[in-house]
Parts: structure tokens; C-alpha cells; sequence
């Protein structure tokens, strides 16, 4: 396994993003309420990316730990059963009908399965999801790697981004939806995971399909993923910020 040079890097960015406050909250959308956090995490989001960026080559990896490591349960985080009726026929079936439609600005178009998905380069890895409520969990995914599934459908030029569509409608609201470059989206350690500590991803977890971006914080990890979709901007998404939490003043950068 790589280890970064510097393993310190994580928690040093990661404390200077909560900027001093532990942030051990009761659920993410209670950060978002306060202006004085809103205000911060604007302010801070170039910084932040700019001295990620200076510390991190483009292909560093993040930490990978040993399998004594391992949580016993990896926690569950946000919603744990998406309520929407096509989410829970798919789940019902054991997802064999269920589909990862690719689309936006790539060539071809293409929906996979995840037989499909399976049958595609995997990287299995032991990495550390870092929540920015406070707590972090050490857990084993395997999945597709993302770059790889972009190859199939040949990304345009113009694209900038990936937006990752959930199933999930958080608390009955919006629907939740995440977002990263395409620097990130290429890393080696980005996979949409199927897998979870050698057994299939748990519902409350994710299924049939999670982001794992491991050189982000864990709001960006979308669970539920429907459907990928390359674009140039965010301004036909949400409130344009790139992200469910980035729409309610979540900084987009997440990076640690």
C-alpha cells in the first residue's frame, strides 16, 4: 500500500477547515444554518484548494491502513433507506434492473449495470472517511475505478466537471446530488464502490453504487449514485454551488 510523504497532510488541512472548533454536531445541516460558518467556508475555499494543491501532487494518494484497521461496522451516515418508490422497487429486486446512466458532455452515452461495473477495472483499498460532523471510520471499498468508466464514454473537451445524481431525496427536500472536478474525478483512489469490507455495499451505506473520492471530506461521497452527468458549469444544478451541502454553504473544495 502507498502512504502519502507526509501524513500529517490530512489532519493539518482538515483541522484548518474546521478552523479551530471540534464541530461534533448532531447532523450536517446544522452547520449550514449559521451565517458566520457560511461566511467562512466562502471566504476560505480558494485558500483552502490553493494549499491542498501545493501539498498534493496530482497523483498523491491518500493514506490506505492496514485490515486490522478495519471499523467492526462501518457507520452510517445521513439517510440510512432512500423513501422514493423507484428507489425501493430497484432495492427490491436486488438492483438486477437498476442502471448508471452516463450522460452530459460525453461521445456515448451508456448505461451499466453492475455486472457491467464488476466487469471493469476494480481497486480494492483501506482508506479513512473523515466527516466533518467530527467522527472518521476506517472501512475496505472496491469498485470501479471512475476514470475507467469515463474511457468507456469519452468525455468532450468542454467538460469541467462530473456531478454525481443520488437516488436519495435528503429528509424528503431536494435531491441530492455531488460534484468534482475532473482532476479528482481521474484520481487512481476515486472509485463508485459496490463493495464494502469484502461484502456488498449495505443499503444504508450506499447501494447499489457510492462515491469514494478518499482525498475528500465525506459529504462529497455521494450514496445512492443514479447517474453520472459531465458538464462545463453548475449553473443548471440546485443553486448552482455543485453540491446538496454546497447549496447550503458547504464550501464546494472539500479536499484534506
Amino acid at each position: 500500500m502507498t502512504h502519502p510523504t507526509d501524513p500529517g497532510r490530512r489532519r493539518f488541512l482538515t483541522r484548518g477547515l474546521l478552523t479551530g472548533g471540534t464541530l461534533m454536531l448532531a447532523g450536517c445541516d446544522q452547520l449550514s444554518r449559521s451565517d458566520a460558518m457560511q461566511r467562512l467556508f466562502a471566504a476560505s475555499e480558494g485558500v483552502t484548494q490553493q494549499a491542498h494543491r501545493l501539498l498534493a501532487s496530482r497523483e498523491a494518494l491518500a493514506r490506505e491502513y492496514a485490515p486490522d484497521d478495519i471499523a467492526p461496522t462501518f457507520r452510517a451516515n445521513g439517510t440510512t433507506m432512500p423513501r422514493e418508490a423507484d428507489y425501493q422497487r430497484l432495492a427490491a429486486n436486488d438492483f438486477r434492473d437498476w442502471r448508471l446512466e452516463v450522460d452530459g458532455l460525453v461521445e456515448r452515452p451508456q448505461a451499466f449495470s453492475l455486472d457491467d461495473l464488476r466487469a471493469m477495472p476494480a481497486r480494492t483499498q483501506i482508506t479513512r472517511h473523515d466527516c466533518v460532523e467530527g467522527w472518521s471510520c476506517i472501512g475496505q471499498w472496491t469498485g470501479a475505478v471512475l476514470g475507467e468508466v469515463l474511457a468507456r464514454v469519452g468525455v468532450r473537451d468542454e467538460a469541467r466537471f462530473v456531478v454525481f445524481h443520488s437516488a436519495d431525496r435528503y429528509r424528503g427536500g431536494e435531491p441530492y446530488y455531488e460534484s468534482l472536478d475532473l482532476r479528482e474525478a481521474y484520481h487512481p483512489q476515486t472509485l463508485l464502490a459496490y463493495d464494502l469490507n469484502g461484502r456488498d455495499l449495505p443499503i444504508a451505506n450506499g447501494a447499489p453504487l457510492r462515491l469514494r473520492a478518499e482525498r475528500q471530506l465525506g459529504y462529497k461521497m455521494a450514496k445512492y449514485v443514479m447517474r453520472l452527468e459531465l458538464v462545463s458549469s453548475f449553473a443548471h444544478l440546485g443553486r448552482g454551488r455543485g453540491g446538496y451541502w454546497e447549496d447550503r454553504g458547504y464550501r464546494w473544495w472539500a479536499g484534506i
